[in-house]
C-alpha cells in the first residue's frame, strides 16, 4: 500500500486495518467533517486508494471549473456504469458534451413551464389522496409522486401502476450502491452472492420498463416533442447513424434516477425541517395564501413565491441531494500548496462545504429568510452552495429540480400540514444520494388557510 508522504495535508486518525476505508464507510459525513476540521486540504487512505478531501469554496472551483481538465469521474460513477452504462452521469469528455447537448432542449426554461401544469397535477392528485390524521412514509410518497412525473414529463408513459415497482428497484440499486465500491467488487459482482442477486433482479426490473417505454414508442413512430422523441431522432454527428435502444436505455434510466431521486430527497427532508420549524413554517403559509388565495399554483407564480424557494434552497444547504463528489487526478496538481499525484482520489462534499462556519452564519440552523440577502446564484458563484455541483459537468435538469420543488411544496402545503410521528427516528443514510435512513413516517393534518 502506497504511504502517505511526511510532507502530505494533515490526515485523520486511521483504523487498525483498511486505513481509514471502514472508518469512511461506517459514517461518511462525519468523518468528512472530521477531515474539514484539521484543514483545507486533507488526505486519507482507502484501501490501497489515496484520497484527498478540499474543503474550501476556491479548491472546489479550481476542481470543477478552472482544472478539470486535469480530472476524470471517480470511482463511483466508474462503477455506476455497471448500472447506467454509458449516460450523461458516467460518460466523459466529448461523448459527455455530445450528450449534453443532445438532451439540453429537453431542460430549456420554456419546456419547463410546460412541464410545470404536470407538476401540479400530480401533486394535486397526491393531495386529495391524504386524509386528515394519515401516518404516512412521506420518503416513499415523494418518491412515488416525482417519479410518476418524471415519467409523464420526459418520456410521455404513465408508470403509475409501476411506480412502486419501479420506486423499490431504483431503492435497492441505491442502497446497493455502497457494495459496488467494494476493493475487488468486480470479482464480487460475478459471484452468486445474495448482494449480485439482488442487484441484478433490480436491473431486470428497470431494464423491463425501460425498455418497454422505448419499444413502444418506436412501433408508434410517434414524435411527442419529449425527451424520448429526441433520444430516438437524435443522429450522430460523425455518422449519421441513430442511437441504439442500449444508448436510449442508458439515457433514460440515467434520468429516470437522476430526475427523481434527488427532488424526492430534497422534498422529503423540507417537510421535516417544516415539522421542526413551525415559525418558519408559518412564513411559508402566509406566503402561499398571499399568491395564490387557495387555487393551485403555475408556473407564472414561481417568481412570487420567493419564500418558497428559499424553504427548499435551505433544505438543499442542510440536506443536499448529492451530498458529495468525487474526481480522479489524470495529471498532478495542487491545492494549497499540497501536490495531489496522478490517479489519486479528490473528493468535495457538498454537504460539509453548506455547513461551514466560516461562510454560513449558523450554519446548522434551519434559516430561509438567509437567502434574501445571498441569492442562490450569488452562493453559487463563490462555490459555498453547490447542490447541483458545478462547471461543464453541472446538472443539466437544475431548473426542472428547481421548479418541480417549489410548485409541489406550494401545492402540498395549500392544504396539508405535516408532522413527524414520535416514534421516527432520525439518522442520515449517505449512499449515492443522501437519503433518511429510517425513511420519513409523518402525520398529516388538515390546514385551513387564511385569505
Amino acid at each position: 500500500m502506497k504511504a502517505i508522504a511526511q510532507n502530505s495535508p494533515p490526515s485523520p486518525k486511521a483504523g487498525i486495518l483498511g486505513g481509514h476505508f471502514f472508518r469512511f464507510r461506517r459514517a461518511p459525513t462525519e468523518f468528512l467533517a472530521e477531515c474539514a476540521a484539521l484543514g483545507d486540504v486533507t488526505v486519507f487512505k482507502m484501501g490501497g486508494q489515496i484520497a484527498f478531501f478540499l474543503n474550501h469554496p476556491d479548491h472546489a472551483r479550481d476542481l470543477l471549473v478552472t482544472s478539470a481538465a486535469k480530472f476524470k469521474k471517480g470511482r463511483a460513477l466508474q462503477r455506476a456504469k455497471k448500472l447506467l452504462g454509458e449516460g450523461l452521469l458516467t460518460s466523459e469528455k466529448e461523448a459527455h458534451l455530445r450528450q449534453r447537448r443532445m438532451i439540453q432542449p429537453a431542460f430549456h426554461r420554456l419546456r419547463i413551464a410546460e412541464y410545470a401544469q404536470t407538476m401540479v397535477e400530480y401533486g394535486d392528485k397526491m393531495a386529495n389522496s391524504w386524509r386528515d390524521g394519515d401516518v404516512r412514509d412521506i420518503d416513499r410518497e415523494m418518491m412515488h409522486l416525482t417519479l410518476q412525473i418524471v415519467g409523464r414529463t420526459l418520456f410521455s408513459a404513465n408508470v403509475e401502476d409501476e411506480a412502486d415497482e419501479v420506486g423499490a428497484a431504483l431503492t435497492a440499486l441505491i442502497e446497493m450502491f455502497n457494495y459496488l465500491l467494494l476493493p475487488f467488487s468486480e470479482i464480487l459482482e460475478k459471484l452468486p452472492i445474495p448482494q449480485a442477486r439482488r442487484f441484478n433482479r433490480a436491473k431486470e426490473t428497470l431494464d423491463k420498463v425501460i425498455y418497454g417505454i422505448i419499444n413502444e414508442r418506436r412501433r408508434s413512430g410517434e414524435d411527442k416533442g419529449d425527451l424520448l422523441s429526441m433520444l430516438l431522432l437524435a443522429q450522430d454527428e460523425d455518422d449519421g447513424g441513430a442511437m441504439t435502444d442500449e444508448q436510449v436505455r442508458d439515457e433514460a434510466l440515467t434520468l429516470f434516477l437522476a430526475g427523481h431521486e434527488t427532488t424526492a430527497n430534497a422534498l422529503t427532508f423540507t417537510w421535516y425541517l417544516l415539522s421542526n420549524n413551525p415559525e418558519k413554517e408559518k412564513l411559508l403559509y402566509e406566503e402561499l395564501d398571499k399568491v395564490l388565495g387557495g387555487r393551485l399554483p403555475t408556473a407564472e407564480d414561481y417568481p412570487n413565491l420567493k419564500y418558497t424557494e428559499a424553504v427548499l434552497a435551505e433544505a438543499m444547504r442542510l440536506y443536499p441531494p448529492a451530498w458529495a463528489l468525487g474526481r480522479l487526478a489524470l495529471e498532478e496538481h495542487e491545492f494549497g500548496g499540497y501536490k495531489i499525484p496522478p490517479g489519486a482520489l479528490v473528493l468535495l462534499s457538498m454537504y460539509v462545504a453548506h455547513r461551514d462556519e466560516r461562510f454560513w452564519e449558523n450554519a446548522n440552523e434551519f434559516l430561509p429568510e438567509r437567502w434574501h440577502s445571498q441569492s442562490i446564484k450569488e452562493a453559487g458563484q463563490k462555490y459555498i452552495y453547490f447542490p447541483f455541483g458545478g462547471g461543464a459537468r453541472r446538472c443539466i435538469g437544475e431548473g426542472f429540480a428547481w421548479t418541480e420543488g417549489v410548485l409541489l411544496i406550494a401545492t402540498l402545503a395549500q392544504k396539508w400540514k405535516l408532522r413527524l410521528a414520535p416514534e421516527q427516528k432520525i439518522a442520515l443514510n449517505p449512499l449515492m444520494t443522501l437519503r433518511p435512513k429510517y425513511g420519513m413516517k409523518m402525520r398529516i393534518e388538515k390546514r385551513t388557510a387564511e385569505f
